[in-house]
């Protein structure tokens, strides 16, 4: 369980936070990613090839092991071939007006 860095610092009961990488939205985005991957043609070996990472990175983020940040988003992205801001629309269709986040 996570808690809030401002509870201990100071002296406060610690206040449980959620793991948002579990949320149904966080799961939306991974599937979306992951079917992008695929629809390329791309393996995780090659992914990681072209990311300059190993197999065992793209493993871990399409596993919500590892949450990947904006920045690796569009590093992503470009590998696959999409701009990012395209991938990012067709993930944003999928997502709940309202996000659990």
């Amino acid at each position: 369980m996570r808690y809030s860095a401002t509870s201990w610092f100071d002296n406060q009961v610690p206040v449980p936070m959620p793991k948002s990488v579990f949320t149904d939205a966080y799961r939306i985005f991974l599937e979306t990613l992951i079917a992008a991957r695929k629809e390329a043609g791309v393996t995780q070996v090659e992914l990681g090839e072209r990311l300059g990472r190993r197999q065992t990175f793209v493993s871990a983020c399409e596993t919500g092991v590892r949450r990947l940040d904006l920045i690796e988003f569009c590093a992503f992205a470009k590998a696959l071939g999409y701009k990012p801001e395209t991938l990012l629309a067709r993930i944003a269709k999928k997502l709940p007006d309202k996000l659990d986040i």
